[in-house]
Protein backbone atom coordinates (compact mmCIF):
# COMPACT_ATOMS: atom_id res chain seq x y z
CA UNK A 1 0.00 0.00 0.00
CA UNK A 2 1.72 3.30 -0.87
CA UNK A 3 1.53 6.53 1.33
CA UNK A 4 0.07 8.26 -0.91
CA UNK A 5 -3.11 6.13 -1.18
CA UNK A 6 -3.44 6.97 1.85
CA UNK A 7 -3.87 10.64 1.97
CA UNK A 8 -7.15 12.50 1.10
CA UNK A 9 -7.89 15.22 -0.78
CA UNK A 10 -10.62 17.73 0.33
CA UNK A 11 -11.11 20.16 -2.67
CA UNK A 12 -11.98 23.83 -2.13
CA UNK A 13 -10.56 23.92 1.42
CA UNK A 14 -9.85 25.88 3.37
CA UNK A 15 -10.75 28.33 0.58
CA UNK A 16 -11.93 28.28 -3.48
CA UNK A 17 -9.09 26.39 -5.49
CA UNK A 18 -7.53 24.62 -2.92
CA UNK A 19 -6.80 21.11 -2.59
CA UNK A 20 -6.15 20.14 0.49
CA UNK A 21 -4.06 17.26 1.46
CA UNK A 22 -5.47 15.96 4.66
CA UNK A 23 -3.23 13.02 6.61
CA UNK A 24 -5.37 12.18 9.11
CA UNK A 25 -6.40 9.14 7.13
CA UNK A 26 -2.42 7.99 6.70
CA UNK A 27 -2.38 8.19 10.79
CA UNK A 28 -5.58 6.67 11.31
CA UNK A 29 -4.46 3.74 9.27
CA UNK A 30 -1.57 1.46 11.39
CA UNK A 31 0.45 0.09 8.49
CA UNK A 32 0.14 3.81 6.52
CA UNK A 33 1.77 5.62 10.06
CA UNK A 34 3.87 2.86 10.62
CA UNK A 35 5.62 2.84 6.80
CA UNK A 36 6.35 6.72 7.43
CA UNK A 37 7.60 6.58 10.40
CA UNK A 38 9.93 3.67 9.39
CA UNK A 39 11.28 4.84 5.78
CA UNK A 40 11.70 8.55 7.86
CA UNK A 41 14.08 6.44 10.48
CA UNK A 42 15.51 4.32 7.99
CA UNK A 43 16.65 7.55 5.91
CA UNK A 44 18.35 9.27 8.92
CA UNK A 45 19.72 5.82 10.54
CA UNK A 46 23.52 5.73 11.26
CA UNK A 47 23.11 9.86 10.63
CA UNK A 48 24.46 12.33 13.39
CA UNK A 49 20.97 13.41 14.55
CA UNK A 50 20.76 15.05 18.12
CA UNK A 51 16.99 16.56 17.71
CA UNK A 52 14.00 16.57 15.50
CA UNK A 53 12.36 19.24 15.37
CA UNK A 54 8.02 19.51 14.54
CA UNK A 55 6.44 22.54 13.54
CA UNK A 56 2.75 22.84 14.43
CA UNK A 57 0.60 20.56 14.56
CA UNK A 58 0.85 17.48 12.77
CA UNK A 59 4.60 17.82 12.24
CA UNK A 60 4.11 16.77 15.88
CA UNK A 61 2.83 13.38 15.66
CA UNK A 62 5.11 12.15 12.68
CA UNK A 63 8.25 13.84 14.61
CA UNK A 64 7.78 12.61 18.18
CA UNK A 65 7.24 9.23 16.82
CA UNK A 66 10.64 9.33 14.61
CA UNK A 67 12.37 11.03 17.11
CA UNK A 68 11.45 8.06 19.78
CA UNK A 69 12.86 5.56 17.23
CA UNK A 70 16.04 7.69 16.38
CA UNK A 71 16.79 7.72 20.57
CA UNK A 72 16.96 11.48 20.22
CA UNK A 73 15.01 14.43 21.86
CA UNK A 74 11.48 16.43 20.38
CA UNK A 75 11.49 20.08 19.91
CA UNK A 76 8.39 21.76 19.03
CA UNK A 77 7.89 24.85 17.06
CA UNK A 78 4.54 26.69 17.58
CA UNK A 79 2.39 29.30 16.81
CA UNK A 80 3.16 32.68 18.56
CA UNK A 81 1.77 32.58 21.90
CA UNK A 82 1.78 28.31 22.34
CA UNK A 83 4.53 27.90 24.22
CA UNK A 84 5.73 28.90 27.94
CA UNK A 85 8.83 30.25 29.14
CA UNK A 86 11.56 31.95 27.31
CA UNK A 87 11.23 31.79 23.37
CA UNK A 88 12.72 33.05 20.32
CA UNK A 89 10.62 33.74 17.87
CA UNK A 90 10.27 34.41 13.52
CA UNK A 91 7.75 36.25 11.44
CA UNK A 92 7.72 35.45 8.12
CA UNK A 93 5.73 35.98 5.20
CA UNK A 94 1.97 34.68 3.98
CA UNK A 95 -0.02 35.09 0.90
CA UNK A 96 -1.75 37.34 2.75
CA UNK A 97 0.00 39.45 6.48
CA UNK A 98 2.22 38.00 8.43
CA UNK A 99 2.58 34.85 11.27
CA UNK A 100 5.04 34.18 13.90
CA UNK A 101 6.15 30.68 15.06
CA UNK A 102 8.49 30.40 18.46
CA UNK A 103 10.65 27.16 20.07
CA UNK A 104 12.14 27.21 23.48
CA UNK A 105 15.10 29.39 23.66
CA UNK A 106 17.07 26.43 25.03
CA UNK A 107 15.85 23.58 22.94
CA UNK A 108 18.61 23.41 20.72
CA UNK A 109 22.21 23.42 21.94
CA UNK A 110 25.23 25.07 20.01
CA UNK A 111 26.50 22.61 17.05
CA UNK A 112 23.75 20.05 17.34
CA UNK A 113 22.34 18.15 14.12
CA UNK A 114 18.71 18.85 13.99
CA UNK A 115 16.32 17.09 11.48
CA UNK A 116 13.02 19.55 10.77
CA UNK A 117 10.08 17.75 9.70
CA UNK A 118 6.53 18.40 8.92
CA UNK A 119 3.44 16.83 6.70
CA UNK A 120 3.87 19.21 3.91
CA UNK A 121 5.47 21.85 2.30
CA UNK A 122 3.75 24.25 0.13
CA UNK A 123 5.03 27.70 -0.24
CA UNK A 124 8.20 27.19 2.43
CA UNK A 125 7.08 29.61 5.02
CA UNK A 126 6.90 27.65 7.93
CA UNK A 127 9.81 25.64 7.46
CA UNK A 128 12.19 28.50 6.33
CA UNK A 129 11.23 30.35 9.69
CA UNK A 130 11.84 26.87 12.14
CA UNK A 131 14.97 26.74 10.21
CA UNK A 132 15.70 30.00 11.11
CA UNK A 133 15.19 29.49 14.28
CA UNK A 134 16.91 26.76 14.78
CA UNK A 135 19.79 28.29 12.96
CA UNK A 136 19.73 31.19 15.82
CA UNK A 137 20.00 28.88 18.65
CA UNK A 138 23.53 27.15 17.12
CA UNK A 139 21.88 24.31 15.31
CA UNK A 140 22.61 23.09 11.93
CA UNK A 141 19.41 22.06 9.90
CA UNK A 142 20.37 18.62 8.64
CA UNK A 143 17.62 18.03 6.29
CA UNK A 144 13.90 19.14 6.12
CA UNK A 145 11.63 16.32 5.63
CA UNK A 146 8.12 16.08 4.67
CA UNK A 147 5.78 13.51 3.99
CA UNK A 148 3.95 15.11 1.52
CA UNK A 149 5.56 17.85 -0.67
CA UNK A 150 3.54 20.36 -3.17
CA UNK A 151 6.64 20.77 -5.87
CA UNK A 152 3.93 23.22 -7.79
CA UNK A 153 4.32 25.51 -4.69
CA UNK A 154 7.91 26.14 -4.82
CA UNK A 155 8.46 25.92 -0.94
CA UNK A 156 11.25 22.86 -1.23
CA UNK A 157 13.11 24.96 -4.31
CA UNK A 158 12.90 28.13 -1.92
CA UNK A 159 14.78 26.06 0.49
CA UNK A 160 17.40 24.82 -1.27
CA UNK A 161 17.64 28.03 -2.56
CA UNK A 162 18.63 28.94 0.79
CA UNK A 163 21.04 25.86 1.14
CA UNK A 164 18.95 23.92 2.86
CA UNK A 165 18.47 19.91 2.01
CA UNK A 166 15.11 18.62 1.32
CA UNK A 167 13.25 15.04 1.16
CA UNK A 168 9.54 14.34 0.65
CA UNK A 169 8.06 10.84 1.01
CA UNK A 170 5.39 11.76 -1.67
CA UNK A 171 4.44 14.21 -3.80
CA UNK A 172 0.96 16.03 -4.95
CA UNK A 173 0.94 18.25 -8.25
CA UNK A 174 -1.24 20.76 -7.89
CA UNK A 175 -1.62 23.23 -4.51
Amino acid sequence: MSIKSLIRTIPDYPKPGVQFRDITTLLKDADGLRQVVDALVERYAGTKVDKVVGIESRGFIVGAAVAYELGVGFVPVRKKGKLPGDVLGHDYALEYGTDRVEIHSDAIGPNENVLLLDDLIATGGTAEAAAVLIEKLGGHVLECAFIIGLPDLGGERKLRALGYKTFSLCEFEGS
